[in-house]
């Protein structure tokens, strides 16, 4: 049987990002991509122009639609917006056995604002606790921890406080800092630092759907979260490497790179 995995996220009229990204990983990571709509945004390669939420019981059908039916082997989560959807979503993840990966995201590629300030406790308190993996970038760490990220040592310190609310294994993500592209993996016990050389290439809008996607599809597989990790961190690399333009801004990373 083929894998599923259920994606829980707003949706990119660009189709760079979001869900979009997301559904896109799946099918070239060869597992069946399934969805739950939170927010629809107005989006392209120079921004986001809009967002408007879904209603709770809208996003809490979709999830029981999917799950009750279909099943699934991996949920990954993305943008939340607001409290209220964080809160429902939290009470969705807690009912399903599957792992998890949570994708605390907070804001766009652009810098506009996806997660309300409000809801910042929630993904502390409810979201954090239900995810195998969660996979917060430097700014996003900042966001929920209040550690601004400077070096390794840095790292390993935002680690620890992420892990403090519940998740099973910390990715934090490096693509913001000098150098290589670095990473940190780890569950407070063993450390997986992930190293790629960072590429010249301006067209990274996806990067961090595409990599949570990824890393949820190989859960689904029956990768253990290390092996699933690295394995992402080779496709997002690859993906970021023929990134590609699109509109006048930043464009997206190519999610079938491997079969161009």
């Amino acid at each position: 049987m083929i894998p599923r995995v259920l994606t829980v996220a707003g949706s990119d009229s660009g189709g760079g990002a979001g869900i979009q990204a997301d559904l896109k990983t799946m099918l070239a990571l060869g597992v069946h991509g399934m969805s739950v709509v939170t927010a629809v945004t107005a989006q392209n390669s120079l921004g986001v122009q809009g967002v408007w939420e879904l209603p709770v019981e809208a996003v809490r059908a979709q999830y029981r639609a999917v799950v009750d039916d279909i099943g699934v082997q991996a949920v990954k989560t993305g943008m939340l917006a607001s409290a209220a959807l964080v809160e429902a979503v939290a009470d969705l993840l807690a009912t399903t056995e599957a792992p998890v990966v949570v994708d605390p995201v907070g804001v766009s590629k652009h810098g506009d604002p996806l997660l309300a300030a409000e809801a910042l406790d929630c993904v502390r308190t409810r979201l954090l606790p239900t995810a195998t993996v969660a996979t917060p970038n430097l700014d996003e760490v900042t966001q929920i921890t209040g550690i601004l990220v400077e070096d390794e040592d840095g790292m390993r310190r935002a680690a620890e406080a992420i892990l403090g609310f519940g998740p099973r294994w910390a990715l934090i993500k490096g693509g913001h800092y000098p150098g290589d592209a670095l990473d940190l993996l780890t569950d407070g016990h063993e450390e997986h630092w992930l190293r790629a050389p960072r590429l010249d290439n301006r067209h990274t809008h996806g990067t961090g759907c595409t990599l949570g996607s990824a890393i949820a599809s190989h859960l689904a597989r029956g990768l253990a979260v290390p092996e699933a990790v690295r394995a992402a961190k080779e496709y997002v690399t690859g993906a970021i490497g023929a990134g590609f333009a699109l509109g006048a801004g930043i464009g997206p990373v190519d999610h079938g790179w491997r079969f161009r």
